[in-house]
């Protein structure tokens, strides 16, 4: 007999693992598994406009997806990397300094050491790396899109994600899911006992009574019903490496129909803490994280109110409060996390989507269709804890290199609050560049590409005096660094604008229901 899951909550979270394991699994009809999703409508969605990975792409083409449909449905932008304003120092009037993450990885070549003929040229006068060493940089600057109109479905010459409205992307998946089997009840969790082992025995509801599965899926967001509530799955705090832990987020119209439409995210840092900024199609959604440990509400409302140029009374925000940290057992008995009830760090990077990627993809891999449910637990606890570790680790990289001159900045410089791993790291990385054998790839969301264009576009130093230059390799590199010019100028005038091709996408007619 076919096993049975129940997934608990609905939102990207719930709809993402819904979609996913009917697709991996099979449907009950097909002899997968019974699955049932329980979404409650006290359950919020966090989120007025959400970023992703480049992952989210092979995603959607998994689950069947077409990405014109999807982008209208969504209010969907094209994502090729975040931008970060004055995260370096503390600006000066008028003053702005920014640089780019891009999704692309620098050229690569045999024969040119790219990152080391970088370093060694003069910081005074050098292009900035992300300039230096991909042609995406010149491309985002330029506003023009990733991809050509013919070109298919998730396909480009560029890497890319997406912006998109996090509630309409839940209804885009939560058709999906109903579509390939998923079977969807609303109603309210009201208990959810335990078993003599210690195990979720039943869910009791309001509206359906008892409710039970081989398997419960914990997508009940920051509240953590089963995995928290029932099951008392401690949450490990980061509070003490990553600061912030408070956020105001509202959407605004665009000043004008034709605006140019940024296919970045905007990461504009202030006194205590940063703003995001996203382009959807037709507004954009703003907020402003900060550490209540630095500022309270009120000013950090007027931090958000002065970065979009508004007064008193002309602006409703959504006050959000988050703890940065994650459980170390995500995956209890018969019961398995996903989303925020398994952790939240930060906004910062985009990690919340790709997260529930990597944990639903590894549910749907692992999942025991005969024998204990729980066999898979241990492992998939080691990889997802891991994985956390290592991204409280990039996002702090961002944090402690700074050179603000604010209470905030210069506790993020505090040696005692970046992790061990992260401190090693940076000392290795005075005398060399990341390099991927820092990296284990089942336990990380980011490349050590990624870690370099943090790096360097914060302004790190890497000593490479006492290394012996490869001279040919070198001058190989500078030709190659002068063809990225010329192909990020001859993309930026082939692209189309990203507004244009965004509004090309929305003016076609749906694809037709396979």
């Amino acid at each position: 007999m076919a096993r049975s899951i129940l997934i608990l909550g609905g939102g990207t979270a719930g709809w993402l693992t819904a979609a996913y394991l009917a697709r991996a699994l099979g449907s009950e009809a097909s002899g997968g598994p019974r699955i049932t999703l329980l979404e409650s409508p006290d359950i919020g969605i966090i989120g007025v406009g959400e970023g992703t990975f480049p992952t989210i792409r092979n995603t959607l083409r998994y689950l069947g997806i077409d990405e014109g449909d999807f982008i209208r449905a969504t209010g969907a932008t094209f994502k090729q990397g975040i931008r970060f304003d004055d995260w370096v120092e503390t600006p000066r009037p008028g003053e702005r300094r920014s640089f780019l993450h891009p999704f692309e990885a620098p050229f690569h070549a045999d024969d040119a050491d790219l990152v080391g003929w970088w370093l060694l040229q003069d910081p005074a006068t050098r292009a900035p790396f992300a300039q230096a060493v991909t042609i995406q940089n010149r491309v985002a600057e330029a506003n023009r899109a990733p991809k050509r109109p013919d070109e298919g479905d998730y396909a480009g010459p560029l890497n890319y994600a997406y912006h998109f409205d996090a509630a309409s992307f839940a209804g885009v998946l939560a058709d999906r899911a109903r579509a390939l089997g998923v079977r969807h009840l609303q109603g309210t969790l009201t208990a959810a006992p335990l078993d003599d082992q210690g195990h979720i025995a039943r869910v009791d509801t309001a509206e359906h009574g008892t409710l039970t599965a081989d398997l419960y899926v914990d997508c009940s967001g920051f509240r953590a019903e089963l995995i928290g509530e029932a099951l008392g799955s401690p949450l490990r705090s980061v509070r003490d490496q990553l600061f912030t832990d408070r956020a105001l987020a509202c959407k605004r119209p665009y000043a004008r129909p034709d605006a140019p439409l940024a296919s970045t995210t905007i990461a504009a840092a202030h006194e205590g803490g940063w703003i995001w900024d996203i382009g959807l199609a037709h507004a954009h959604g703003v907020g402003c994280v900060y550490s209540s440990a630095h500022m309270d509400d009120d000013r950090a409302e007027a931090i958000l109110r002065g970065y979009l140029g508004v007064g008193d009374g002309d602006l409703s925000v959504r006050h959000i409060e988050f703890e940065a940290g994650y459980r170390e057992r995500q995956w209890v008995g018969n019961t398995v996390a996903v989303g925020l009830a398994a952790g939240f760090l930060e906004p910062l990077e985009a990690t919340g989507v790709v997260m529930i990627e990597a944990a639903v993809a590894m549910i749907a891999e692992l999942f025991p269709h005969t024998g204990p449910i729980d066999a898979p637990a241990r492992r998939f606890n080691e990889l997802m804890a891991a994985r956390y570790a290592n991204i409280v680790n990039f996002l702090k990289l961002h944090y402690c290199l700074s050179r603000r001159d604010e209470p905030f900045w210069r506790d993020n410089g505090d040696a005692a609050s970046i992790p061990d791993r992260l401190r090693d790291l940076l000392d290795q990385w005075r005398y060399r560049p990341p390099s991927r054998y820092d990296f284990t790839l089942d336990v990380e969301s980011f490349a050590f590409f990624n870690y370099q264009y943090i790096l360097y576009g914060m302004e790190f130093r890497t000593d490479l005096t006492g290394v012996s230059p490869d001279r040919a390799a070198l001058r190989e590199a500078e030709r190659l660094s002068a063809r990225i010019r010329g192909f990020g100028e001859r993309a930026s005038a082939d692209l189309p604008s990203h507004r244009a091709l965004i509004e090309r996408i929305n003016a076609i007619a749906p694809a037709t229901a396979a």
